[in-house]
């Protein structure tokens, strides 16, 4: 059984999906585990020294992540280079944190990309141990997926293909290393990528720079302003500064028009529920692009991983407001109406005509559970092993998954469930409709503890192995929460 801290953050962390601690590795991952611990010794404490940063709220104005340039512009491809690197950068005022980055930025540089237009990113090493990228939610070949044991040795380089043969929407890129995601991305190996699409321009959307992608995570320090990392604790009661866009609890100034905010959720494990003080948010996008039409929220619940584009209107405050956006964690970016600004966008009543789903060739179950053992988190009862394939699927068929939390010990444990290289419909939740803001496409969902969730997705048109996983990073790159499925001609 399970230590008693282990037991006891499972109980702190029942209704939102916390690390389940484990006595010890199998023989299989002692030394990746071990790898990841020797690599990043030097970049934090341990978190009995997690202290407040003591940043005053609102005193840091939020940055907006910068744009990648391409070194080259062929003509059937934008070409990219960025590199892996460390950096000490600035979170903290007047603080240096050592990081883990692409380009040396703690979040990295937006890449934007047009649909039908292939990418090209020469990805090269510079850290001392081996990372990858990770395009999630893009539907790319084998090769350029960042699979986990696919990875970049240090000093090499290594091309990516990104062919963006899928509609415009909001994804990210991150490390997939093995055993290691976790950490790395919560030291910094994340960026956002941007498909636009030229039917979204017709629908006069807010764009430019009232476009603006929002990067919300947690985070813990200790008394050096360095990033604490401990995949054993518990990170809601450690991680509990909440990062805008890499800067703590900052404000943002923005015209008295309409905003939209493309909002990640960064964190390893924290799910939030934003607020922005009963204004509404129209939600106008969900993991893979345009939902059919807007959806008003003045609440929005994201698991890791997931995003929302949401359209605030500033225009309906005088100049001076001040709106807050929070969560359960506290207050998170301040939005300063601070200028008047010619409006010249709209929201309309129709977004995106999503096309009728396909008959289903196959239907599957798979399980989200604790191990025999409950040392470990494991899918459909087994633990990742990259020398087996768990399910088989035929390249062009359409296929209906119910994935189930079968975790309801110890008060319930959340997951959520990602998979690679195709996007889905959540079709039901039990038999009940999905929840506001996924009628659209999905790669990421929440599944509450002994729940079940029905997807339905197309394999289109690559083969190769693709991982599926619980997005709680700790769950599937520490803990095993991973499984692998071979798309075959």
């Amino acid at each position: 059984m399970l230590e008693r801290r282990h037991l006891l953050a499972i109980g702190t962390l029942a209704a939102a999906g916390g690390t389940l601690g484990v006595k010890a590795w199998p023989a299989s991952a002692e030394k990746p585990a071990k790898a990841a611990a020797n690599h990043h010794h030097n970049h934090g404490s341990r978190t009995t020294d997690i202290v407040d940063p003591g940043v005053p709220p609102f005193s840091i104005r939020m940055p907006v992540p910068r744009v990648l340039r391409p070194v080259q512009q062929r003509a059937d491809a934008d070409v990219y280079e960025l590199e892996l690197k460390p950096a000490n950068v600035e979170i903290l005022p007047g603080v240096r944190t050592a990081a883990l980055t692409y380009g040396g930025d703690f979040v990295g540089p937006t890449i934007k990309a047009k649909v039908g237009r292939k990418v090209l990113v020469k990805y090269r090493n510079r850290l001392d141990h081996p990372a990858n990228a990770h395009l999630h939610g893009g539907h790319v070949p084998a090769d350029s997926d960042g699979y986990p044991l696919d990875v970049i040795s240090p000093g090499a380089s290594r091309l990516y293909t990104y062919p963006n043969n899928q509609p415009g929407t909001t994804l990210w890129y991150h490390d997939h290393t093995h055993h290691m995601e976790a950490e790395h991305v919560y030291r910094g190996l994340h960026g956002f990528y941007l498909i636009e699409d030229p039917r979204e321009y017709k629908l006069n959307l807010p764009c430019g720079e009232f476009d603006v992608p929002l990067m919300i995570r947690d985070a813990a320090f200790d008394e050096a302003g360095q990033l604490v990392f401990d995949a054993y604790s518990d990170p809601y009661s450690t991680r509990l500064t909440t990062l805008a866009n890499g800067r703590p609890q900052p404000y943002f100034p923005v015209g008295n028009r309409r905003y939209r905010f493309r909002i990640l959720n960064a964190s390893n494990h924290r799910s939030f529920t934003f607020r922005l003080g009963g204004v509404e948010m129209l939600q106008i996008g969900s993991d893979g692009g345009l939902l059919p039409a807007p959806v008003s929220r003045t609440e929005l619940l994201l698991s890791p991983a997931e995003r929302a584009d949401v359209v605030i209107d500033f225009g309906k405050h005088p100049i001076g407001t001040k709106l807050v956006l929070d969560s359960e964690l506290g207050p998170i970016v301040r939005f300063d109406v601070t200028r008047r600004v010619r409006e010249d966008s709209q929201v309309p009543a129709v977004l995106a005509t999503l096309p009728a789903l396909p008959p289903a060739t196959k239907e599957r179950q798979v399980t989200l559970g604790l191990s025999p053992d409950q040392q470990w988190f494991w899918i459909d009862g087994k633990p990742f092993d990259e020398n087996r394939v768990d399910i088989t699927v035929k390249r062009g068929t359409t296929e209906i998954w119910k994935i189930t939390n079968v975790d309801d010990v110890f008060g319930g444990i959340e997951h959520n469930f990602h998979l690679h290289l195709v996007r889905f419909r959540v079709l039901d939740r039990d038999g009940a409709p999905p929840l506001p803001g996924e009628s659209g496409w999905k790669d990421t969902v929440v599944i509450p503890a002994g729940t079940s969730v029905r997807v339905q997705a197309t394999f289109g048109d690559y083969t190769g192995k693709y991982v599926y996983h619980c997005h709680l990073m700790e769950h599937s790159s520490v803990f095993q929460m991973m499984a692998q499925m071979e798309i075959v001609p």
